[in-house]
């Protein structure tokens, strides 16, 4: 008997595959442009022929942006970023996953009508309350300080609503067992709850960091010490200063995105777990 014939592709799918290979070659292109950048002489950054693979490598750039740069407390503005970030993702998982637990499963008074009004503030622009929350947080005298960075934003709607979703999934049965050997609801939550929301606290988790990392204009209003500010607005003023030095420009950037690209990768599977596995049902 000979070989079963294949089947043909079918020439949607042809296309489809060649305009995702497409787009994924134009959003990779900039980053793959700028880590290239950063590892050449500025010399080679400034020739007439551009070249994707820098020849020699040098890692010039990078020694420049945490040395040279005696203005510039690079250092500070990454530990700025990588603590705001962590505490107040940490944060958020808490204050959401706690309210979607209460959402999903608790009884009581108004509790469909508080989980629409808290679905409700997604679709409100934080320009809208930024002036607001900046007189709030000027009122307590967090004005400069590490809590008026990560508190403001906590309870977000998108986060209590992801979880409340996933939550709602969840067998009933398992709780009911726990109940029946006398864990109170807190320990059903702690215990039995969130360690089967992996999937959804990681995909939170990373959307929350990433947001976090990426935030410009919060940090910008709430701080005016050098010392204080995070790293987006840190390679602003950087490249005020050395806008004509490419490379080393190209090593801030570098040196903010990365570490945003990495942890992607690393949860990258969570990510699409979570968001797989949570429905829409209410």
């Amino acid at each position: 008997m000979g070989k079963p014939r294949r089947k043909p592709i079918p020439v949607r799918h042809v296309i489809a595959q060649g305009i995702m290979t497409l787009g994924a070659v134009m959003m990779l292109a900039p980053i793959v442009w700028m880590l290239s950048t950063s590892l050449k002489h500025e010399s080679a950054v400034l020739s007439a022929v551009p070249r994707w693979i820098p020849d020699p490598v040098t890692f010039e750039n990078y020694v420049g942006l945490f040395t040279q740069a005696q203005d510039f407390p690079v250092v500070r503005w990454l530990f700025n970023s990588l603590f705001i970030s962590f505490a107040h993702t940490g944060l958020v998982l808490l204050i959401a996953s706690s309210a979607a637990y209460a959402f999903a499963r608790l009884e009581f008074k108004g509790r469909e009508f508080g989980f629409m009004v808290v679905v409700a503030t997604m679709i409100i622009p934080a320009q809208i309350t930024m002036i607001p929350v900046f007189l709030i947080v000027q009122k307590f005298g967090w004005f400069n300080s590490y809590y008026g960075l990560i508190i403001p934003g906590l309870a977000g709607g998108f986060g209590v609503f992801l979880l409340r979703q996933f939550f709602m999934q969840i067998p009933v049965e398992l709780e009911e067992a726990a109940f029946m050997d006398g864990a109170t609801p807190i320990t059903i939550y702690w215990k039995v709850i969130l360690p089967l929301a992996k999937p959804a606290l990681a995909a939170l988790a990373i959307f929350s960091f990433i947001g976090s990392w990426n935030d410009f204009a919060w940090p910008l209003i709430i701080t005016n010490d050098i010392n204080l500010r995070t790293l987006p607005i840190g390679i602003m003023i950087f490249q005020g200063r050395y806008t004509q030095e490419f490379g080393l420009t190209m090593a801030a950037a570098a040196v903010c995105t990365v570490p945003i690209i990495i942890a992607f990768l690393i949860f990258q599977k969570r990510i699409t777990e979570g968001i797989a596995m949570t429905g829409l049902k209410g």
